[in-house]
């Protein structure tokens, strides 16, 4: 039997998901009365992993904003992976909103959640690793408690317990 057991801590989006909330948000758009003859849209970057939001004036860009994360809460995609950057003017006094979404730890991040792990007092060792936090112990009742208080916990990005052995 094994003397260590662990688990990752991670924040991955399922691409196929956000491509599929995209697409059903994109198709209400085009069937809402309230956005018949306008310009707004929203359009997805595989590659960039970005959203871009194009709507008439503030007030639709939020109604955009509605649908989409409507759809993402439908498609079990956290709203937590999507960071919406600054509104910017486009053409002909529309404006434009591009979301990035969130995949893997960022540095910051990681050293936030060893913290935490490590305030809690629970015997266990939390590592980063790349984009994601390594927790070690000798028990899996610790791992268990880990992953418990970490559910209990309010943090900025979406998180996955990956790997547990």
């Amino acid at each position: 039997m094994a003397d260590k057991f662990s688990f990752d801590i991670v924040s991955e989006v399922n691409m196929m998901e956000v491509e599929n909330a995209v697409n059903q948000a994109q198709k209400e758009l085009s069937t809402r009365f309230d956005f018949k003859g306008s310009k707004s849209s929203i359009d997805f970057n595989k590659t960039d992993k970005k959203i871009t939001l194009i709507a008439d004036d503030e007030f639709k860009l939020k109604a955009l904003k509605d649908i989409l994360e409507g759809r993402f809460a439908k498609r079990s995609v956290s709203i937590k992976s999507i960071d919406y950057k600054a509104l910017e003017k486009a053409f002909e006094g529309h404006v434009r909103q591009v979301a990035a979404l969130i995949s893997g730890l960022a540095p910051e991040k990681a050293k936030e959640l060893v913290k935490l792990i490590k305030d809690s007092k629970i015997k266990v060792q939390p590592q980063i690793d790349g984009q994601k936090v390594k927790v070690i112990s000798s028990k899996k009742d610790d791992l268990q408690e880990v992953i418990a208080y970490l559910k209990t916990k309010s943090f900025s990005v979406p998180l996955q317990f990956t790997n547990y052995r």
